[in-house]
């Protein structure tokens, strides 16, 4: 292993791995139209078809929602204990469907309650009282779907309703695009994931209803993520699980049938852990390099990645890793810890290069007028 530095911006997207050296997929994934397997711990795509095609995600659209609100309660918008008055209207639409908390009319429900029931039930009336609410209307919400979407270069999808009910494929996502929410969900909000994906069942009202995740308590490890199924769509899934701080993120798109869902979405996941092997290259909170500052009173900041680091291949192979470091640099002060600023390209032996988000170490402040001194001595020296 080698690491070497490049200042230099730019996202590789993720590929396909279609090696010589790449295992036999399991039988099950077949008849499966579109899927993805990635590493979050390396970046690698172990396995995908169609990783780019759109389709409609059906309730997976609700991870979405979710996440909006994650960055809402994050950032001190939006409170767990605020609550929200269920409209006539959505009571009147929702409330004698099958999937949903059948909430009443002028009742009201807090946020908590809201997450986890759109989360664990998959509500479609909880996260249109959540997007009626917070977004002031449900056309209002999409608008800030899609331009959180945008963000976080989502670039192949689009946002009509916070559920996933049929809109006419308004409503669209790719494999890669739904693999990049994950990936920012759990990296930035873990204690949120955790609190509120990978729930077996929520009672509310007096009525108990299950999670249809087809990997929970039979996966090891797996804790979420959702569920979708439409008669436009499919049967859909976006899953994950982790092991020995290996992360794996799998979706499945425009599956015939719940059984072949099932059936794909375990023997896809054992197939990630079991037919390739990790090779760690950094433990959790290890410094993996360092970025020039500018501006800054400091000239140099450490950089860490959100949990390990992993290199991915098949087992039973060696393979060499090279590391290479890329960002836009000199950076500019001040930087906030927790700030990503870089990347981390991992390109193994017979593999796509893959990147993964590198993040500040420490917080860097504004130099004074005698470090700017200091510094400027040193950069001619």
């Amino acid at each position: 292993m080698r690491l070497r530095a490049e200042a230099r911006a730019g996202l590789a997207a993720l590929a396909l791995v279609c090696t010589a050296a790449t295992p036999p997929l399991p039988k099950s994934m077949a008849p499966i139209p579109i899927f993805m397997l990635a590493d979050m711990s390396s970046g690698q795509v172990l396995a995908a078809r169609e990783p780019a095609k759109r389709f409609l995600p059906a309730s997976i659209t609700k991870v979405m929602t979710e996440y909006v609100a994650f960055e809402a309660l994050s950032s001190g918008q939006l409170d767990l204990k605020r609550e929200f008055v269920v409209s006539d209207k959505v009571a009147n639409v929702w409330r004698w469907r099958i999937t949903g908390l059948a909430l009443a009319p002028k009742t009201t429900i807090d946020t908590d309650t809201l997450l986890h029931g759109i989360a664990t039930v998959s509500a479609n009336d909880a996260a249109e009282v959540f997007a009626e609410g917070y977004g002031g209307s449900v056309p209002a919400f999409a608008g800030i779907m899609n331009a959180t979407a945008q963000r976080l270069g989502m670039r192949d999808s689009t946002f009509a309703s916070p559920n996933g009910w049929p809109d006419g494929g308004l409503t669209m996502v790719s494999a890669r695009d739904l693999v990049t929410l994950a990936s920012a969900m759990i990296r930035r909000y873990p204690g949120l994931y955790h609190t509120y994906f990978g729930v077996k069942s929520m009672t509310y009202n007096g009525r108990t209803q299950f999670n249809h995740d087809p990997t929970l308590g039979v996966v090891p490890g797996a804790d979420g993520i959702k569920t979708g199924h439409t008669g436009e769509a499919g049967y859909t899934f976006l899953g994950s699980a982790e092991r020995g701080g290996r992360r794996l993120v799998m979706v499945l798109g425009g599956v015939p049938s719940p059984r072949q869902r099932a059936d794909a979405a375990r023997d896809l996941m054992e197939w990630g852990f079991a037919e390739w092997r990790s090779r760690r290259m950094f433990r959790a909170g290890a410094t993996i390099g360092e970025a020039r500052v500018q501006g800054g009173d400091r000239t140099r900041l450490p950089l860490v990645a959100a949990g390990p680091v992993f290199a991915s291949m098949p087992a039973g192979t060696t393979q060499p890793v090279v590391l290479t470091l890329h960002y836009a640099g000199p950076l500019v002060a001040p930087i906030a810890k927790g700030t990503q600023v870089a990347q981390l390209e991992v390109a193994v032996l017979g593999q796509p290069a893959s990147r993964i988000p590198l993040y500040a170490a420490k917080n860097i402040g504004r130099a004074d007028l005698i470090q700017r001194l200091r510094n400027g001595l040193r950069a001619l020296l």
